[in-house]
């Protein structure tokens, strides 16, 4: 039994096997497994999306919350440890739960069959709408500002003393920008099945 806990993959992929187990068990109990529809996809869709999103706005937080705040109060010859260890492992996971986020959630869309109304703000859609594209500036932001900012900052590229300060400000900015806008973001994503609008 230990061996499951000693690996993060391990323990999301038993963690998936009991899934299927639950799945199974419960669709044979209840007959929801005597036919494999749209709707079932759409769900499985929006569980995977709802599972990225958590990873994704998740370490947004640890980082805007945990991470970056409890720095200065690391002594210097301490910090390498997360610079060339932690920080990279959880901007790894961050940027791709972006991108899982996004992917899961336009595809959730075009499956339900609202993607377009949704992202031209189109009655009955402008709240999913909304989320959907501050999804995407997020999304954006993490790919084109934050990422390219911490390789710098990190010294996962080559750059000088003054391009790694020079890095440093915008990155914070965009990762607070984030921050602020996953809020009312997460609240679109779920005000939308209860108040249409």
């Amino acid at each position: 039994m230990g061996a499951i806990f000693t690996s993060p993959g391990r323990t999301v992929g038993v963690g998936i096997v009991l899934l299927i187990i639950i799945v199974v068990v419960i669709g044979a109990v209840t007959g929801q497994m005597t036919r494999i529809d749209h709707a079932w996809g759409t769900f499985v869709m929006r569980w995977l999306h709802v599972m990225s999103g958590v990873l994704w706005v998740g370490l947004l937080w640890y980082l805007n919350f945990v991470q970056v705040p409890t720095m200065p109060s690391i002594p210097v010859e301490n910090r390498v440890a997360i610079s060339k260890y932690i920080a990279p492992n959880v901007l790894f996971y961050f940027r791709w739960g972006a991108v899982a986020t996004v992917v899961t959630g336009l595809l959730l869309a075009f499956m339900q069959g609202y993607l377009a109304q949704a992202l031209t703000f189109q009655k009955g859609f402008i709240m999913i709408g909304t989320g959907m594209w501050m999804a995407l500036i997020m999304a954006f932001n993490v790919w084109f500002i934050i990422w390219p900012a911490q390789q710098k900052i990190l010294g996962l590229v080559d750059a000088t003393a003054e391009q790694k300060a020079a890095a440093a400000k915008p990155a914070l900015y965009a990762s607070r920008f984030n921050t602020m806008f996953s809020i009312g973001m997460l609240y679109c994503m779920v005000a939308q099945q209860n108040a249409p609008i």
